[in-house]
């Protein structure tokens, strides 16, 4: 990247992050609408596939973008938030937009985003312009489909502003009760706005409230229905070196032999969730039969999904997991006692206010011997000594340190797991949890060699 692209960028970036944070809303899709009809309803020039729910949206987006390009498709992928770089969140061909083109469709739109400042008491946010530079890159390239992950919610949520062809909606869980509701079937009601006339529902398996809002909202909505556990399901796995196997029944057949370099069960289920949607969107089903096998096989052996027990050092192990949430947290602790063989684990927290931490943290402890509690970069970070007590109150006070900075707090457990029983064995190692920006923080860092 030139320096002038890294000016730039850096200009772009900061405009952006001077509106408001994904973190504020205003629940109205009155600005991005505004928005799209004065850039000529760049949302509307390619179908779009649509990815709500509260856990595993962003895996299972990349798992879609890269089926559909293993069938010779062009695909977009818009996904939130990112880990290291805001580029992560629009993608052409697979890989980030280059600077260059993130500060062209930026500067491009840029007019119009004023225009839409002034005429209303309220600016957009951060997230709203995001989403309007997705649509306006992915008609502009084009592309021949665009993946598109939700933020929060999905009836109000400024993705919505597209008509999904296919809408997908992964588990749903307790998350961002204050803006989405106190139980997930009120949440799912919010999850279920993305689901459109003359659309293809992808539900992923749901608690029975849920389920039952979904459903309801797919019928008066006229629109088809496949569900996990009845039109498509995972029908068998086994933990394999570097992931697993899985055996999976798609919308249109069983999928054989398909190795899947993810750990753990939740990502199986991203999987043939995402090959569902794949297939609903080729039109494929019971009539027609499986789609090409080997095309999915090797479009799933590609899959990444970075910050997602992603092993980021070894000697001792160190895993990054974006999870924030109990759900997602269970979801990881179980992979982890299937996935991997630790004989102590050093766990190493941060977190952001508005979570339930406390259930986050009762799940690690089943998990982890110590724990360091750390502080992220986030204005919203919980300050590590109030984050050190909640932590106390579930693990006791001689399983928990404080260490505020990240990158000290990474020494110590890296000390911690070294100075463990069986380390010349390997059976140690750090897990780096609690919140996305930790996760992306540290993976940053240790690729790096900062720590």
């Amino acid at each position: 990247m030139s320096n002038s692209s890294t000016g730039d960028m850096a200009r772009v970036e900061k405009e952006l992050l001077a509106r408001w944070p994904e973190s504020r809303l205003e629940p109205s899709l009155t600005r991005i609408t505004a928005l799209v009809d004065l850039l000529g309803s760049p949302q509307r020039a390619m179908p779009v596939i649509q990815v709500a729910g509260t856990n595993g949206k962003t895996t299972t987006a990349r798992m879609i973008d890269e089926l559909l390009r293993g069938f010779g498709l062009r695909v977009g992928r818009f996904t939130s938030p990112h880990l290291e770089t805001i580029r992560e969140r629009i993608v052409l061909d697979g890989e980030p937009v280059s600077a260059e083109r993130f500060v062209e469709t930026y500067e491009d739109i840029a007019p119009y985003v004023q225009m839409v400042d002034a005429a209303g008491e309220i600016p957009m946010s951060f997230f709203e312009v995001m989403v309007g530079m997705a649509y306006a890159l992915f008609a502009d390239a084009p592309v021949d489909v665009a993946v598109i992950e939700v933020g929060m919610g999905g009836t109000w949520d400024a993705t919505n502003v597209a008509d999904a062809r296919v809408a997908v909606v992964t588990p749903v869980a307790l998350d961002h009760a204050e803006y989405l509701g106190p139980d997930v079937g009120t949440i799912a009601g919010e999850k279920a706005g993305i689901i459109k006339g003359d659309a293809i529902a992808v539900l992923a398996h749901q608690e029975p409230a849920a389920l039952d809002t979904l459903v309801r909202r797919a019928v008066e909505a006229d629109a088809v229905v496949a569900r996990e556990g009845t039109e498509f399901g995972v029908l068998e796995r086994k933990v394999a070196v570097g992931g697993q196997q899985v055996r999976l029944q798609g919308l249109g057949g069983e999928y054989e032999e398909v190795f899947l370099p993810l750990f753990g069960a939740h990502q199986a289920q991203n999987a043939v969730t995402a090959l569902a949607a794949v297939e609903a969107f080729l039109g494929a089903g019971a009539a027609t039969g499986p789609i090409e096998q080997e095309t999915v096989r090797a479009a799933f052996a590609a899959v990444r999904s970075p910050g997602r027990l992603e092993r980021v050092r070894t000697s001792p192990s160190v895993l990054v997991d974006a999870a924030h949430n109990p759900a997602g947290m269970t979801a990881t602790v179980a992979a982890i006692r299937e996935s991997f063989d630790f004989t102590r684990l050093v766990g190493v927290v941060g977190c952001v206010h508005g979570k339930d931490v406390a259930g986050m943290l009762a799940a690690l402890e089943e998990v982890c011997a110590e724990l360091v509690v750390t502080q992220n970069s986030s204005p919203r970070a919980m300050p590590a000594d109030e984050l050190g007590d909640l932590a106390v109150d579930v693990f006791g006070a001689d399983r928990v340190s404080v260490s505020p900075r990240l990158t000290e707090a990474l020494t110590e457990a890296i000390e911690l797991a070294e100075a463990g029983p069986d380390d010349a064995l390997g059976g140690s190692g750090v897990l780096v949890t609690g919140s996305v920006i930790t996760a992306g923080e540290a993976r940053g860092l240790l690729s790096r060699g900062r720590s």
